[in-house]
């Protein structure tokens, strides 16, 4: 660059120019998906998080498939086919108006739909996946049981086989969708291993009894699965995995989901916390012209935009096909992490203001506590990350 040229002004929206990383695609998801949540979602969200529902949650479905967020990084089938970075970019949007939102688009997209697509029959997604990408089918993924979260392996769901059918007997906890879903993917030991099964919720002996007294996601739906002996025909069976491999492949998708929809709840606090930074006066002036809000400032900074550039090189890869499930682990580690601390320093430059439902920052906070957990603890990404940095494995 010559002496004579000039540098671009600097934009306290996007400090590291990282838009000039995106393409004229990638930015119109990304204003898409942001003129979409700031119409539907915004201007409700306090209330529906306060109440402790989401009203209207098939209507939403209906739209978010309408606009091609439902599944929208998986090919055919009436899905986008869009990139790793559109989808990542897409849920950094749907989190910056609430954790609960891009959960109903994760689990539907990364955990629903991606194991019928990458696992499934011709016949199960010619079934299913068109409806699911429009949003008229509601999908839930049924891992977690009671007592069993982070041991997927010791799940006690279990099916048999009676004749040409399976019999499916168990329970799983913390399910989302699950109250309203159409389908369920619902994985389970059987004699030849962990077997995934597409399993229609209108089933006889199937229920879903809602999750409540929540402080988190309260803008989500939350279920328990209960299988009281549910009888599927041979073809309900995902033909094409057996073993951990299937459900855990399912998960690193939706784990990158997250590693960009967590940067999305932190620039929603970061940005309430610098608007009221300056326009808060104490002592005479706003409180952002003193050191101590500008270094709180800085540093949210610093992290918001590292994780962004995080997210994006993650994205990359997985376009590129080099993306590693220890890489995932990484982003999802330091991502949630960053984000949740963000959150916190956010609450006190809004002081007692940062409790208040008229600010973001304390349900962001709360939502970004069962982002924390789900996925994958920090405890499990950290050892993951540890047996690939030592080759021992701390898992035994």
């Amino acid at each position: 660059m010559s002496a004579s040229a000039k540098l671009p002004p600097f934009d306290p929206a996007d400090p590291l120019g990282l838009d000039d990383l995106l393409d004229p695609e990638d930015l119109a998801v990304r204003d898409t998906v942001r003129s979409w949540a700031a119409d539907r979602v915004l201007p409700h969200i306090a209330g529906w998080y306060e109440s402790g529902e989401l009203p209207g949650i098939r209507e939403l479905a209906r739209e978010l498939g309408g606009i091609g967020a439902l599944g929208m990084s998986l090919d055919g089938y009436g899905c986008a086919g869009a990139s790793a970075v559109q989808y990542g970019l897409a849920c950094l949007e749907l989190e910056a108006a609430d954790s609960g939102i891009r959960s109903l688009v994760s689990v539907q997209g990364s955990l629903a739909m991606y194991a019928v697509h990458r696992f499934g029959s011709e016949e199960q997604k010619q079934t299913w996946l068109p409806r699911m990408a429009a949003g008229e089918v509601i999908g839930c993924f049924g891992l977690t049981e009671p007592d069993h979260g982070s041991d997927p392996a010791a799940m006690r769901t279990f099916a048999k086989r009676d004749g040409a059918d399976w019999v499916l007997n168990g329970r799983k906890m913390w399910i989302t969708n699950g109250s309203v879903a159409g389908v369920a993917v619902v994985w389970a030991q059987t004699d030849e291993g962990i077997r995934g099964f597409v399993v229609p919720t209108d089933a006889a002996g199937f229920s879903a009894p809602e999750i409540k007294h929540k402080w988190s996601l309260r803008a989500s739906v939350t279920s328990e699965l209960v299988l009281d002996d549910v009888r599927l025909p041979a073809d309900a069976v995902l033909p094409e995995v057996v073993g951990l491999k299937g459900p855990l492949s399912c998960l690193s998708h939706a784990r990158y989901g997250i590693v960009w929809g967590a940067m999305g709840a932190a620039r929603s606090c970061f940005e309430a916390a610098v608007d009221y930074a300056k326009s808060r006066e104490q002592f005479g002036r706003p409180i952002g012209g003193f050191q101590l809000t500008q270094a709180k400032l800085a540093d949210m900074a610093v992290e918001l935009h590292k994780g962004i550039l995080l997210a994006h090189h993650l994205g990359r890869r997985m376009d590129a096909g080099r993306l590693r499930p220890e890489q995932v682990s990484f982003g999802k580690l330091n991502n949630v992490r960053e984000a949740i601390e963000i959150c916190r320093t956010s609450r006190t430059i809004l002081g007692a203001n940062g409790i208040s439902l008229e600010y973001p920052v304390m349900r962001h906070a709360t939502n970004l506590e069962s982002v924390l957990t789900y996925e994958g603890t920090v405890e499990m990404h950290q050892l993951v990350l540890g047996k690939a940095l030592t080759g021992l494995d701390a898992f035994r």
